[in-house]
């Protein structure tokens, strides 16, 4: 198996075609990035924004070129000593629009009969589609087509024979039933998005005929990566990993697996690792100052009036999710165990008190269940007797209940945790993260060094990432955010004065837990477009749940928090309020951003590069981390610095994209040098603000609280041993060897990356 040295992910749709991606490879092997890394390749719904819903696995997306866009795609990759790395969706297909999708669409047409019934993962017939309004009278707006039932913008097919009557009485004779949006699905989902169906991959039959096209691609050299998006909903991942590694066995390939702090991927599994949310986690972590954590957990007390138990609003958050939106999973579950008593009440106990997304019994996470068993039992014991005759059966891997509880534990912590509690809590939004961990505030030097050697010993040839397409916040948002636990008094204070010049804008707060996150979100992302702080303020309101919803807003809520966004941008008061703020974290901002780079392109792993990244990136959650890239302004900057410019830490960005291309470059150029793992240790009185490790031939280093630095007047005499021998600098060019003083080596940038002469 070819390992790649890095990875650039490039996101592909209607703003990014294979033509225009053909066009930015020149510049990505300029930047010195080992394999381009795309989106899904194959056929999505109409209008996907993003590919993860597929409706035809069979052919590659006409959207963005078709088969010959790929093989383009393919010979220019080719052409500059790179390799393709393609994402594969294994777990649903998109079935939003049935006759863009045409074995759904002959599903519904044919019923249990179809031969492609044993594709979906369906619960009963007739299938149950939640599409209609939730009123008992939504059928008379059905209207008969030809052989086809409509509603409204909805097409569903009319099978042969049954098309006479009126829509009503047509309806009744097919092999579905339309039902209210609000009502329990007949197949099983991909988390609670009712137009994504599960796949029953784990028939061999169904597996050669979904992933057919993609290994075609392996087989034919065409492609030479692959990630796998979300393993954890299938029936049996480790099955699932062992039969693509069988028709690809020398492919590199990561799975989205988001491990819980201290959680190991299964080391049966055969996959070269994760796609790196875990080292994510560590690399924000150690930029978080563990001093900050008393004075902004009590700033959040004093503005919500509750101190909050993470570990308490994560199982409530669960629970919840488990029982409201996932209630169809949850009923399918409890319909396995029809003789239990309270068995669903049970049953959703134990899902909010799982510890990790979820199990692969029998070989991997039993003790998971019994953790959450036993929590499940303190906490309700008068489900005892239930519980105790559940667990036998969730132990059993051939229980189906067992394999639907597997399944349903990764949405709802998924669902409960990403999508909620982090929404909730609002203490420091930089730690609500993906694979992160709120309630654990910082990661002091021994901490990471010891995380970093792990992953060199266990799953070097892992991806590491910063910031992806599924992130909450860009890695240079958090990193800007990161700088508030170093200042968290001066931070109560800016919040505190926010609040009160809203109020007096006649924007009062209506949430102050959704209103810190916006005040967070206003200086980490800070000077943000009107448009796009709506929008993200829209989601972060009905993601929380916590007044709104997506499916129930509430509309005057909404409107006043979004004046209170709209008093930041327009009240002359507020607006320089927030402005002056966010001018003071963002220069430690951007050395926060700049070490974030350096160590995670350094560290043990194969570092992923988000697209546009290279540059300061301000992006929110998505949708907003997918607005098109100006590869053309990255490539011209990048051609200035390779003319000898050595740019200054400024807005242009130019010094994070000399830090990622000399980086990437000495990856590439110099592979065998990026192994092994030995943290160094400064030596001095602001040693505790150096990240420092060698590798083999490479030395990394790079600032941490910057703030508390300057505070006591910069590095002063602090000094790094280095390994024997004399060390380049690829960032300046300076030539050092034994001890060097920390005030010489960081003098112009943050960030260093010596080679070995």
């Amino acid at each position: 198996m070819v390992t790649p040295a890095s990875t650039y992910r490039l996101q592909f749709g209607r703003c990014l075609t294979f033509t225009d991606a053909v066009a930015v490879v020149p510049y990505l092997a300029s930047l010195g990035v080992g394999w381009v890394y795309t989106s899904p390749l194959l056929t999505a719904m109409p209008g996907s924004a993003h590919g993860y819903d597929v409706a035809d696995p069979r052919r590659t997306s006409e959207v963005i070129g078709g088969e010959f866009g790929l093989r383009a795609l393919v010979a220019a990759v080719r052409g500059h000593g790179m390799a393709l790395v393609v994402d594969i969706v294994p777990n649903h297909l998109g079935v939003a629009d049935p006759q863009a999708n045409p074995a759904w669409w002959d599903v519904l047409r044919h019923g249990p009969s179809s031969r492609f019934a044993r594709w979906f993962d369906i619960t009963g017939w007739p299938l149950r589609l939640p599409v209609l309004a939730d009123s008992s009278d939504a059928l008379a707006d059905l209207r008969l087509d030809g052989d086809v039932l409509r509603y409204y913008e909805h097409a569903f097919p009319v099978a042969p024979g049954t098309a006479g009557g009126t829509p009503q009485q047509v309806h009744e004779a097919q092999h579905y039933r339309l039902v209210s949006w609000r009502a329990d699905v007949g197949y099983r989902r991909f988390f609670a998005v009712s137009d994504l169906a599960a796949v029953r991959v784990e028939d061999p039959d169904v597996f050669d005929a979904t992933h057919g096209e993609v290994l075609r691609w392996v087989a034919e050299g065409e492609v030479d990566g692959l990630r796998v998006d979300h393993p954890d909903g299938l029936t049996d991942p480790p099955g699932y990993l062992q039969r693509l590694r069988e028709h690809a066995p020398d492919t590199w390939i990561v799975v989205e697996k988001i491990l819980e702090p201290g959680e190991q991927l299964p080391a049966s599994w055969p996959v070269a690792g994760t796609t790196g949310y875990d080292a994510l986690a560590e690399v924000d972590g150690v930029l978080v100052d563990p001093a900050g954590e008393a004075t902004l957990t009590a700033l959040d007390t004093e503005l919500t009036g509750v101190q909050t138990d993470w570990a308490q609003l994560v199982h409530d958050c669960k629970y919840d999710v488990a029982t409201g939106m996932l209630g169809s999973e949850l009923h399918r579950l409890a319909a396995l165990a029809p003789a239990l008593t309270d068995v669903s009440d049970a049953l959703a106990e134990v899902l909010a008190c799982f510890p990790v997304y979820r199990s692969y019994l029998p070989g991997h996470g039993a003790e998971h269940l019994d953790q959450a068993l036993a929590a499940a039992r303190h906490r309700r014991p008068d489900l005892a007797m239930t519980l105790a005759a559940l667990a036998p059966r969730l132990r059993d891997p051939s229980d189906e209940l067992a394999v639907r509880f597997q399944q349903t534990s990764g949405a709802v912590m998924a669902k409960g945790v990403e999508d909620t509690a982090y929404y909730r809590w609002t203490r420091l939004i930089a730690l609500n993260e993906v694979g992160g961990d709120p309630g654990r505030f910082g990661l002091d030097l021994d901490a990471f060094h010891a995380a970093a050697a792990h992953r060199e010993e266990l799953a070097p040839q892992g991806m590491t990432t910063l910031s992806t397409h599924d992130t909450k916040r860009s890695a240079d948002v958090r990193a800007r955010l990161a700088v508030l636990a170093e200042m968290p008094e001066w931070w109560a204070g800016a919040v505190r004065e926010f609040t009160k010049l809203a109020q007096a804008a006649g924007a009062g707060v209506p949430d102050p837990a959704l209103g810190h996150l916006l005040w967070q979100t206003l200086v980490g992302a800070w000077p943000l477009p009107p448009d796009r702080l709506h929008a993200y303020l829209e989601k972060a309101m009905r993601e929380a749940r916590t007044h709104t919803t997506w499916t129930d807003p509430d509309a005057p809520f909404e409107s006043a928090m979004h004046a209170v966004a709209d008093a930041a941008l327009d009240d002359p008061a507020l607006y320089t309020a927030v402005a002056r703020v966010a001018a003071r974290i963002i220069p430690p901002g951007r050395s926060n951003s700049l070490s974030a780079a350096a160590v995670q392109l350094a560290m043990p792993g194969v570092p992923d590069t988000y697209q546009g990244s290279e540059l300061w990136d301000l992006s929110l959650v998505d949708p907003d981390n997918r607005r098109p890239v100006d590869f053309t302004a990255r490539a011209d900057l990048l051609t200035r610095i390779d003319r000898g410019w050595l740019p200054d830490v400024d807005d242009s960005g130019a010094a994070k994209l000399l830090v990622v291309s000399r980086i990437l470059r000495a990856r590439r150029d110099h592979p065998k040098r990026f192994t092994g793992y030995t943290s160094l240790r400064g030596a001095g009185a602001a040693a505790s603000h150096a990240i420092a490790f060698a590798r083999n031939g490479v030395v990394a280093v790079a600032t941490r609280l910057p703030v508390g630095l300057a505070d006591r007047g910069g590095w002063g005499a602090t000094a790094l041993p280095l390994p024997s021998g004399s060390w380049t600098d690829v960032l300046t060019g300076l030539s050092v060897r034994s001890d060097v003083a920390l005030a010489e080596l960081l003098g112009l940038y943050p960030v260093a990356l010596l080679l070995r002469n």
